[in-house]
């Protein structure tokens, strides 16, 4: 999906330096996650995994750039 794609994108550039060790591992398997999960979770149509909240949460307040 290219709106993921802009949010993630956005997110890395911005974001991701500020992540501590155990969100970067969090924001790594939220990457192996299927895209219509993701959009469901940042949509807040449906609530992420515990282990993936707090990124999940992050990546709702990131400004998305234009691709």
């Amino acid at each position: 999906m290219l709106e993921l794609d802009a949010l993630l994108l956005s997110f890395v550039e911005d974001g991701y330096r500020d992540l501590g060790p155990s969100e970067q591992l969090a924001f790594s398997r939220l990457l192996g996650r299927e895209d219509i999960e993701l959009y469901e979770w940042l949509a807040g149509r449906e609530e992420p995994p515990t282990d993936l909240r707090s990124v999940v949460d992050k990546l709702r307040s990131c400004k998305v750039r234009k691709l």
